[in-house]
């Protein structure tokens, strides 16, 4: 690890490259934090703050896999929830005394001598749980935050944008770093940084400060109205006690629904991997929950759905969004109803539900659900021409016996 740090502050492009390739795996080896790596944490910092130009985005995005790994996938939009991280890591105090009373029970030798080099291990400063792993690299960066929390006034842009969706994920740190992102917005004139700053307010606060994220619902480009609807949902659901000093959520779902039905925009904040349609949608599952008119946002959601697929950010996520589109459109317990019974935006989800996974076009992709399970756990037809019948669509054509596509089915034979 020094050598690739000093490879990356060298003046030889492909070798800072590769460099910076080592590192994410030897570091950051798909989301695994080791003991070196909350010691990398200092070293990259200061090259995010003052290293060579090329190095210092690179520096702030290993920063940031280094602190919150890939919790676009599962926190968003509500943030994450580092009370209930900190509650399940296991110490490694607590690791020792669990070896040391199984060592002192165990008469097998050789289960005795694994217990002892596990031990070991754990005793010579490498994590065992992962969670506490991971805190480790986390709490590294939280203590650099006073000195990264300068690059908001940094003159590129893509620094700016970066610090920002960093500070993101800190809410610990929010009192200190709320002042500095607010600050940044002033004279900010770059849409994508604008954005970023806007969604990590949203993360950070429960609260509009001083009516910036509503004044933001009105700005002249549209990348920026979304992050700033995006916020105020997050705040509309974690401090309900909010809602008289926001905008209404039916406004807040127009302006999200008005963004996600439009094509994918060409620069785009980093969250959600930068699939903002799907963000979007789990955005407006959560305004259904303090909406006035819940059937409306499901109408605002139809909308959306139909550009899931045409991001080119993941092959087809709607698969893996079904389940949670399902769950709001029905409840397991109760005994399946006639489609003519539905509400008119449980009617309209559904219909463009079916029309999306039975479309001939349809390619079944990674960590998605077993779409023909979920469905019959709802009550509703398991089978592609029967769920079409069912919500009218035409059936001409359709194996009768055919299912819904199976995510998972690429991987059955590996």
């Amino acid at each position: 690890m020094p050598g690739q740090l000093r490879a990356v502050c060298g003046p030889d492009e492909e070798a800072r490259e590769s460099a910076f390739r080592s590192l994410f795996g030897n570091i950051f080896h798909q989301g695994t934090r080791y003991s070196a790596s909350p010691y990398a944490v200092p070293f990259l910092t200061r090259i995010a703050v003052a290293g060579p130009a090329d190095a210092r985005a690179d520096a702030l995005l290993l920063l940031t896999r280094l602190a919150v790994d890939w919790h676009d996938e599962y926190d968003l939009p509500l943030g994450i929830d580092t009370a209930a991280w900190r509650a399940a890591a296991i110490s490694p105090e607590e690791t020792l005394s669990w070896y040391d009373e199984q060592i002192a029970a165990e008469t097998d030798e050789e289960r005795l001598k694994k217990l002892r080099e596990g031990r070991a291990y754990c005793a010579a400063g490498h994590p065992v749980d992962a969670r506490e792993g991971a805190l480790r690299s986390y709490d590294a960066v939280r203590t650099q935050l006073p000195a990264l929390l300068e690059l908001l006034d940094d003159p590129a842009p893509e620094i700016r944008t970066e610090t920002a969706y960093l500070l993101g994920w800190f809410p610990e740190e929010a009192d200190a770093t709320l002042p500095s992102l607010l600050a940044c917005l002033d004279g900010e004139r770059d849409p994508v940084c604008i954005a970023t700053v806007l969604v990590a307010v949203g993360l950070l606060a429960d609260y509009d400060p001083d009516g910036r994220l509503r004044h933001h619902l009105d700005h002249e480009h549209p990348l920026p109205r979304w992050a700033a609807a995006t916020a105020l949902t997050r705040i509309r659901v974690v401090n309900p006690a909010a809602a008289p000093g926001l905008s209404p959520a039916e406004r807040i779902a127009a302006e999200l629904a008005a963004f996600g039905a439009g094509p994918a925009p060409e620069s785009v904040t980093a969250h959600h991997a930068g699939d903002l349609h799907s963000y979007t949608v789990r955005s407006l599952l959560q305004l259904m929950g303090v909406a006035e008119d819940p059937d409306g946002v499901l109408l605002d959601i139809v909308r959306v759905l139909p550009r899931i697929e045409k991001t080119g950010v993941v092959p087809h996520p709607l698969a893996a969004r079904a389940a949670n589109l399902l769950e709001v459109l029905f409840d397991p317990a109760d005994t399946a109803r006639a489609f003519t019974e539905l509400s008119p935006g449980r009617r309209e989800l559904l219909r463009v539900l079916a029309e999306l996974l039975t479309a001939a076009d349809f390619q079944p992709v990674p960590f998605g659900s077993e779409l023909h399970e979920r469905f019959t756990q709802y009550g509703l037809p398991g089978t592609r021409p029967a769920l079409r019948a069912y919500v009218g669509l035409s059936t001409e054509g359709e194996d009768p016996a055919a299912p819904l596509p199976d995510a998972w089915e690429p991987f059955r034979n590996h």
